[in-house]
């Protein structure tokens, strides 16, 4: 049942809310002389009405009964917040010029990871708009926009939206959004959304004065767990589901990044996520184009991504975390919290031959056994990075990579990832060094909400941070303090480091089946801190060598018939490097010195 305000044209809306338990439902229409109609009750809890003499835009709010009107708990719009009107949008309006669009395959995707409202000085779609050729001539093929449902104000990381089908006011609203993907489709990027379906945010959320979305059976880190398999949870499961279909549908979204997949609760018989990739499929077929799902979970379950007839929910892919902590224990020496279980070149190693680097063996941290074994799973079902909105946001001083370690450093840590197989996914600002904050931020009214949050801030990092006071999430001085300095572009190393990202994904992309690791092998030389690979193409053969020792490491190459000739030094003057030992061309067996915390990649010519 698609709910919320449809638009039909010519003035006629169909309405459709669920209130199980609601004895007469009425909608008030504030800009048509309070009009009131009544909506008639269907199966299931539904209530229903087509109306005439409805204009597009038209603001409305639905009576409950006993004096309560709330906003549609499915509207499309909310352009006065959280607590205002509801206001019908007329989706056929809206004039596509993607149809020509191609989306770009899973195992090509190069994501680029943005908050819109940091992302420009202004914090808009249109704004975001203008930086989408930069992102082209960069080499990104997707960009995910982190989450754009409607929340409190104006400041917020998304997580906090209470209206799934509403499109955030201050960013541009639905037209808005829509004008950024259809200029990112015309340069041939697709666009992933991130959406939220474990929790809403804990201001405007009117949901349970309309029925039961939520229930008391299961805690989640934001309260009560959402209603999926309870009494009347198919309707909860339906809201969710065609929220899905909605983006995909209505907006042209080429695939959805559901988040913390771990907080969604569900003993049904068949799981929530797998209803949602199986209507998902289902409406991939009716508009003949990929529909992706990329899972977020923290439980290392290669169950998401596995086929449903070997029991998994098919999931198209997932964010693999191991992959990150390794290599960011690695590059900083980190060791608090979840980062004490990782720190050794070997399991960034094992990270590269399957994914997941805990795989059911005990982990020190959780105290207990963790994961699974995604060893056959293939390389672009997983999502990998150096950072993202969550290994920065989530730090108390929300420091990036850039101001955490070397220049050296950085430039080994962007070709771990661009030169991994899997799906590499930049952090915005990462691709130049951004240096400014990704601090969290919020915008409530309600000032218990207020201190609550700053309360719950200030004791989440006691296993990350020294003593320190942790920057105030409601002021708008720590909003503005995470906004990208564009103007570093034309600095030095900053310039040099954009060069380095851009040479990288043009390597990645000469090879069109690099999310392939079925021709690869990897090993590492621990007492000099070296991981190196070697991997087989049809023309030639890459062997990549990682030093993230603090001092030069030297490595033997295998003796080939044809010399080895180095592709990238990330040590060379070129990349603003120290100057490196290696030689353009190599014999083989000879060895090469690495410099300290340097990415050495060198191919050979296959002999016939």
């Amino acid at each position: 049942m698609r709910q919320g305000a449809m638009y039909l044209g010519k003035g006629r809306c169909r309405f459709t809310v669920w209130a199980p338990f609601a004895e007469r439902m009425r909608v008030r229409f504030v800009d048509q002389n309070d009009r009131t109609e009544d909506l008639r009750p269907i199966d299931l809890g539904y209530w229903q009405a087509e109306l005439d003499d409805v204009p597009a835009g038209a603001r409305y709010v639905y009576h409950l009964g006993q004096d309560k009107e709330r906003p549609d708990p499915a509207s499309h719009a909310q352009s006065d917040g959280v607590h205002g009107p509801s206001r019908i949008v007329d989706h056929g309006a809206f004039e596509w010029a993607d149809r020509r669009f191609q989306p770009t395959a899973l195992h090509d995707y190069i994501l680029y990871e943005l908050h819109i409202g940091t992302f420009t000085p202004e914090g808009t779609f249109d704004a975001a708009i203008d930086k989408l050729d930069y992102l082209c001539e960069l080499g990104v093929t997707a960009v995910e926009v982190m989450p754009v449902a409607q929340f409190t104000q104006d400041r917020n990381w998304g997580y906090d939206g209470v209206y799934p089908y509403a499109v955030q006011h201050s960013y541009g609203g639905p037209d808005g959004f829509k004008r950024f993907i259809d200029a990112a489709h015309r340069r041939g990027l697709s666009v992933v959304l991130d959406v939220v379906y474990n929790h809403l945010g804990p201001e405007g959320n009117y949901l349970p004065d309309f029925g039961p979305y939520f229930s008391d059976r299961y805690q989640t880190p934001w309260g009560k767990s959402l209603n999926f398999d309870c009494e009347y949870s198919d309707a909860v499961r339906d809201y969710f589901i065609e929220n899905a279909l909605f983006w995909f549908e209505l907006y042209h979204i080429d695939a959805l990044r559901l988040d913390a997949l771990h907080a969604i609760f569900d003993m049904s018989a068949t799981h929530f996520i797998e209803a949602l990739k199986r209507r998902t499929q289902t409406l991939e077929k009716k508009l003949n184009r990929p529909l992706y799902l990329i899972g977020e979970s923290d439980l290392n379950d290669v169950r998401l991504i596995r086929p449903r007839k070997a029991g998994g929910y098919e999931l198209d892919a997932q964010w693999s975390d191991d992959f990150h902590h390794s290599l960011h224990a690695l590059t900083t020496g980190e060791s608090m919290g979840y980062y004490s279980d990782f720190g050794s070149v070997d399991h960034l190693a094992k990270a590269y031959r399957e994914g997941f680097v805990y795989s059911g063996q005990y982990s020190a941290f959780r105290k207990r056994h963790y994961g699974n074994c995604s060893r056959h799973r293939p390389a672009h079902q997983f999502v990998v990075c150096i950072q993202n909105h969550d290994q920065v946001g989530n730090r108390m001083r929300g420091e990036r990579l850039s101001t955490l370690t070397d220049f050296e450093t950085l430039k080994l840590a962007a070709g771990a990832v661009l030169l991994s197989p899997y799906v590499p996914m930049l952090w915005m600002g990462e691709e130049y060094g951004e240096t400014a904050p990704f601090l969290y931020f919020i915008s409530h009214n309600d000032p218990t909400l207020v201190r609550a949050v700053r309360q719950g801030r200030g004791e989440e990092f006691s296993d990350f941070h020294d003593d320190g006071d942790c920057p105030d999430p409601q002021t708008e001085q720590t909003f503005l303090r995470s906004r990208l300095q564009w103007e570093l572009l034309n600095r030095q190393p900053h310039k040099t480091l954009l060069e380095f990202y851009h040479y990288l994904i043009t390597l990645r992309k000469e090879r069109s089946n690099f999310a392939d690791r079925s021709q690869m092998t990897v090993h590492t030389v621990e007492a000099m801190s070296l991981l190196v690979w070697y991997r087989q193409f049809a023309d030639c053969r890459w062997c990549c060598v990682m030093n993230f020792g603090q001092a030069p490491g030297r490595y033997t190459l295998p003796a080939t018939s044809s010399r080895w000739k180095t592709l990238l030094d990330s040590a060379d003057p070129r990349w603003h490097g120290p100057g490196g030992a290696i030689p353009s061309h190599i014999p083989g067996g000879d060895s090469i010195e690495l410099s300290a915390r340097s990415i050495v990649l060198l191919q050979s010519t296959n002999s016939h």
